[in-house]
């Protein structure tokens, strides 16, 4: 880290590590000096962000995907002093759905009876835009990220999201720049649950980035580093 850069702690999604970031990695380290959240031994959000909290700077940027999205919030709530600024891309503040609990349940089940695959063909269309699945390059990464994770650490990973609270009461209390980003065809956490945490925070703005599907980082990284790079120079 040089005294003109900024640390950054990076909150990877269900199944990821750090080779979700890697695009941001590679090409920010100008402006920023990272650090990875692990979320593999952990089973509650609020678990995960006592663990970030721990091996971070006592000042930094914080940005999560997904899952990691949860967790960052979660941090807000539990050391927003420490945070100096905040990106949320395409995650949600919402609790789950009754419809997704069932789903998430049902996989569950599924790696508990030995039958856990990770991240299969079947599911890329959930993660991708559908004019990237044939991408090797981007689809194995996914499924090479999953496969390092592994069926016990999903598990945990799976209870914590189970067990989220609703984030959008608190919201309208974080008061750093805020970045909010998702992708156009984003299945997952559509635009709409975007709109609606930009909305309530007192200084985020939005960034939609086109032909993108849930995991923009890896999809069209070009725009996620233009974007990053803006949030990281908000005075």
């Amino acid at each position: 880290m040089t005294a003109s850069t900024t640390p950054l702690v990076l909150l990877p999604g269900l199944l990821c590590d750090g080779a979700l970031w890697r695009h941001q990695t590679e090409t920010l380290g100008d402006a920023a000096s990272f650090t990875i959240g692990d979320f593999t031994d952990d089973d509650s959000i609020e678990a995960m962000a006592r663990s970030v909290l721990i091996e971070a700077p006592e000042n930094f940027a914080l940005a999560g995907l997904s899952m990691g999205g949860y967790v960052a919030l979660e941090i807000m709530r539990q050391a927003p002093d420490r945070v100096t600024r905040l990106a949320l891309l395409d995650t949600s503040a919402r609790a789950d759905t009754p419809e997704n609990t069932v789903h998430r349940g049902g996989l569950i089940e599924l790696a508990r009876k030995g039958r856990f695959k990770g991240v299969t063909p079947r599911l890329l269309p959930l993660l991708i835009h559908p004019d990237r699945l044939d991408d090797e390059e981007l689809t194995g990464c996914v499924m090479a990220m999953a496969e390092r994770i592994g069926k016990d650490a999903f598990l945990r990973q799976q209870s914590a999201i189970l067990k989220r609270i609703d984030s959008r009461p608190h919201l309208s209390a974080i008061h750093c720049p805020t970045l909010v980003l998702c992708g156009r065809q984003d299945a997952l956490t559509p635009l709409e649950v975007h709109q609606e945490m930009a909305g309530a925070m007192p200084r985020a703005s939005l960034v939609v980035v086109e032909d993108c599907g849930h995991l923009a980082t890896l999809e069209q990284p070009q725009a996620v580093n233009a974007a990053l790079r803006d949030w990281l120079q908000i005075p």
